[in-house]
């Protein structure tokens, strides 16, 4: 089941912080079409879009027209990254996304990846198929188990079958890469990191305030690059948007700010169109932050970064789903 690693560095290596901005320029280029900039996932050899569109809070709008315009204009504008996950609104998430992307040669244009959350083979197995189905393809660019928020998670991919059907999938064409999420803890996704497999891309929340409290960008994000594994950013404004409505921060900030880490890409929940086409802006008009504004940032920050009152994803159980709560055997809260 072994599949060979690359022994490549990623499009970033072991940075010093001087060399941070100029490695994130000379990695992101400009998309002609749409002046939306992109950067290679990793050693996969594709180039993505620097913003991605969460499935989760695309998929919110009462009106499926509304949802749909969000994921064209998206994909018009140049964030051709979609995400998506089997259980988001309980499988509607990726109807209504498969809808979007059937419509005007949508697909073509869009790297589309998903989420399983089944850590065994015949339970993953059954979930690709339905996510397939739902997203109207025949193909999923990135395929991710979905919350590894659990110590055991590594065991129970390996164990359980888990990687065993992502591996057939792969040799099937069903999907083109291999990931995992989480938003837990560093060491978690170390865990999995550590195990004999070849992982295309890892997604984590990478913020402003994560550099102080189980920071992922200093535990986590080395190692990845360290093995050409593309960084998938998240929750870039705290999950919630509380230190938003603290004013602690701006949008532009938080957005500026993880861009400038070495991130592949950096998925957003965007559910109204105003906020869908500040981030266009920002994405299209983005300069890596110089150390002088990243100190600045940092200081402003500095006070309320090291507790995780603005990453409650670390600290609760309020961003953690209920069927991996219960795969892992606790009790539905």
């Amino acid at each position: 089941m072994n599949q060979p690693a690359s022994t490549r560095r990623g499009f970033f290596s072991a940075l010093s912080a001087a060399a941070l901005a100029q490695q994130v320029a000379a990695a992101t280029q400009s998309a002609s079409a749409t002046g939306m900039p992109t950067r290679p996932l990793g050693r996969t050899g594709v180039q993505v879009s620097v913003l991605g569109l969460g499935g989760h809070h695309a998929a919110r709008p009462k009106e499926e027209s509304e949802s749909f315009r969000l994921i064209h204009t998206a994909i018009d504008e140049g964030i051709t990254f979609m995400d998506n996950a089997w259980e988001y609104h309980n499988g509607r998430a990726e109807e209504v996304m498969g809808k979007a992307l059937a419509m005007d040669g949508k697909r073509e244009k869009a790297f589309l990846m998903t989420k399983v959350c089944a850590r065994d083979y015949a339970g993953a197995m059954k979930q690709l198929d339905q996510s397939l189905q739902r997203l109207r393809t025949d193909r999923i660019d990135l395929w991710q188990f979905h919350e590894c928020n659990y110590y055991n998670d590594a065991e129970y991919l390996l164990e359980k079958g888990g990687l065993k059907a992502a591996l057939e999938a792969k040799k099937a064409g069903k999907i083109r890469f291999i990931g995992f999420t989480g938003h837990k803890a560093p060491a978690i996704h170390n865990r999995i990191l550590a195990l004999d497999f070849a992982w295309d891309a890892v997604q984590m929340p990478i913020n402003v305030m994560d550099d102080r409290f189980l920071s992922f960008r200093r535990e986590t994000v080395p190692g990845c690059l360290s093995k050409g594994i593309g960084v998938v950013g998240m929750k870039g404004c705290g999950g919630d948007g509380k230190m938003l409505q603290a004013g602690i921060v701006t949008v532009e900030e938080c957005y500026r700010y993880c861009l400038s880490q070495p991130v592949s890409v950096q998925v957003v929940g965007l559910a109204e169109m105003a906020h869908l086409q500040e981030a266009i802006r920002i994405g299209r008009s983005f300069q890596p932050m110089t150390g002088q504004e990243m100190s600045a940032l940092m200081s402003k920050v500095k006070n309320v970064q090291g507790d995780g009152r603005f990453e409650l994803f670390k600290t609760s159980q309020r961003f953690d789903s209920g069927y991996h709560r219960e795969q892992h055997g606790f009790e539905l809260r």
